[in-house]
């Protein structure tokens, strides 16, 4: 890859650098996250899209479908390209009518893990999240025993590095003493900023933070304030909102999900916008 996108790249470790303007995969299975996508044909294209304008950090998971989104990304874009990184969790399942199902039973964990290697055709994961919390607050319960069989699996060479995913400070400090963590994926944007002071100990300590839900997820973000900022500054208020995430850490790294072609061109774009000062504090508002 020689296309170098706006915003920047971030080094996840030794050897290891993401394009801090990513791609999250979950909305290319069908509705819910679950079963086939509406077009096939257009979820390959935009997973090729996006390679070809230069993004470098994929984020997916094998209960999206379940499976069907990493056999998209197989088929779309393996072999994959040199310096290219896929970054997938663990951690949960899906019932067969669709419902997410948490399972961290540690031997679980591993299954998950091989199975994360078998349908994306690889033999080494470049980085698995422990999947510890969903979508509300991480509770403070011990992932010890959790984290320590994925730590398991780097030693066996089937994971490169692990990274982390609804927690809180302390089990990131838990984890840390059981095996480095390179990255944290939490629920943060405009409108959910409980994680600020998380955010800047990422950035102080090296770690990337991956906020899911950077535009609010099922529910878009819906503010006055936004939508007066990005008609001010002639952007999208998703654009907006994606360059407010940039801008306020460098550790941080976006994974916006569409599957739409239009879609992608826009959150792409939102990494050449630079918030001037004025709009960064009238954006600060919205979640205080």
């Amino acid at each position: 890859m020689t296309t170098t996108l706006a915003g920047g790249t971030f080094d996840l470790a030794d050897g290891m650098t993401v394009s801090r303007m990513g791609y999250g995969a979950m909305q290319l299975a069908g509705p819910n996250v679950f079963g086939p996508p509406r077009d096939r044909d257009q979820a390959v294209a935009v997973l090729r899209s996006a390679v070809e304008a230069g993004i470098t950090h994929i984020d997916t998971a094998d209960f999206y479908g379940p499976a069907v989104v990493n056999e998209l990304i197989k088929e779309a874009l393996f072999p994959y390209p040199a310096g290219l990184h896929i970054v997938t969790k663990v951690g949960a399942r899906r019932a067969a009518d669709g419902r997410w199902v948490p399972s961290l039973d540690p031997a679980d964990l591993k299954a998950q893990v091989r199975e994360n290697l078998t349908h994306l055709g690889l033999d080494t994961l470049d980085v698995v999240n422990l999947r510890v919390g969903g979508h509300d607050a991480p509770d403070e319960e011990s992932l010890a025993e959790q984290f320590g069989a994925l730590a398991e699996l780097q030693q066996q060479g089937l994971v490169r590095h692990l990274g982390l995913s609804g927690v809180s400070a302390t089990q990131l400090t838990e984890a840390q003493s059981i095996a480095p963590v390179v990255t944290v994926q939490n629920l943060y944007n405009l409108a959910n900023r409980q994680d600020d002071a998380l955010v800047d100990r990422c950035a102080a300590e090296g770690i990337a933070f991956a906020p899911f839900f950077p535009l609010g997820g099922f529910s878009p973000l819906q503010s006055d304030t936004l939508h007066k900022v990005a008609a001010r500054l002639e952007a999208s208020p998703q654009q907006i909102a994606l360059a407010w995430l940039l801008q306020r850490s460098p550790a941080v790294v976006v994974i916006p999900g569409t599957s739409s072609p239009a879609h992608l061109r826009e959150n792409i774009a939102a990494a050449d916008l630079v918030l001037p000062a004025d709009a960064v504090a009238e954006l600060d508002t919205i979640g205080r």
